[in-house]
C-alpha cells in the first residue's frame, strides 16, 4: 500500500471515530415539564439501553446549568441507569430563603416525570445534587418515599437559609451517599455531621481534589465512578 493510500485509510478511520464520539456525546435529549408551582422545568434525559431501568434526577449548583451533569449522566446511562439532569428555577441569586423554599417542587416534579414513564422501573428512583442542588435534593427526598437513593455532593448544613439536618432525619432509613473534597472545609464538616447518628445507612466518600460540587466531579473521575457504582448498588 502506498503512502498516500495509507494516509487516506488513517484519515478515514479518524473521521469515523470522531463521528462515533459525536453521536455518543449527543445521546441526551432535551425535555421539559411543569412543576406544581406552574414553573416549566427544563432538563436533558439520558436513557439506559435496557429498560425498564433505574433512574436518577441530577441537580446542579446555584448559577450553573444541567449541562454540568452531562458527563456523569452519560456514565450512569452506560451503567444502565437513566439520568435526568434539570436546571434550577433561576441562574441568578435568589432574593430570599422564601424563594428557595419553593425550589424542591421542581425536584419532585422531575421525580414524578420519571415515575410516570414505563421505561423507569418502579421503586428505583434516586436523586443527586451538588452544592445548593444537594440541599434541594435532600429537602425534596425527605417527604417523597419514591426516592430510594440520595447522593449529596459538597452539601451544606445551611445554604442561604436552607437547612437540611431535619430533612435528612426525615429521609430516615433510606440510604444516602455524602461526597466532598477534604480541602472544602464546610462541605466536609457538613458531610460528617449529616452522617452522625443517622437513622439509615450513610456512606462517606472523600476527594483530595480542591474543588466544589459539579466542578469536583469534573476533576475527579474516581469520585464519579464511586457515585455510579453506589447508585447501581442502591437502586439495583
Amino acid at each position: 500500500m502506498s503512502w498516500l493510500a495509507r494516509r487516506v485509510v488513517i484519515l478515514g478511520l479518524a473521521a469515523a471515530l470522531t463521528q462515533s464520539a459525536a453521536v455518543r456525546a449527543a445521546t441526551g435529549r432535551a425535555i421539559s415539564f411543569r412543576a406544581e408551582s406552574g414553573r416549566t422545568v427544563n432538563g436533558i434525559l439520558f436513557d439506559a439501553d435496557q429498560r425498564p431501568a433505574p433512574a436518577v434526577v441530577l441537580l446542579p449548583m446555584l448559577g450553573r446549568t444541567k449541562d454540568d451533569w452531562q458527563g456523569v449522566a452519560q456514565k450512569l446511562a452506560d451503567a444502565n441507569i437513566s439520568a435526568l439532569a434539570i436546571d434550577l428555577p433561576a441562574s441568578a441569586l435568589p432574593g430570599d430563603a422564601k424563594e428557595l423554599a419553593s425550589w424542591p417542587d421542581d425536584v419532585r416534579a422531575a421525580v414524578s416525570f420519571l415515575a410516570a414513564r414505563q421505561e423507569v422501573r418502579p421503586g428505583a428512583i434516586g436523586v443527586a445534587g451538588a452544592s445548593l442542588g444537594a440541599n434541594l435534593a435532600a429537602l425534596a427526598a425527605a417527604s417523597d418515599p419514591r426516592v430510594r437513593g440520595l447522593a449529596l455532593v459538597s452539601p451544606s448544613l445551611e445554604y442561604r437559609g436552607v437547612r437540611i439536618e431535619t430533612a435528612m432525619r426525615q429521609y430516615g432509613s433510606r440510604p444516602a451517599l455524602l461526597m466532598a473534597s477534604l480541602h472544602d472545609p464546610y462541605a466536609a464538616r457538613s458531610a460528617r455531621e449529616l452522617a452522625k447518628e443517622a437513622p439509615g445507612p450513610r456512606e462517606l466518600r472523600w476527594s483530595e481534589t480542591t474543588a466544589h460540587g459539579t466542578v469536583l466531579l469534573a476533576q475527579d473521575d474516581e469520585l464519579v465512578r464511586a457515585l455510579v457504582e453506589w447508585f447501581q448498588r442502591t437502586l439495583g
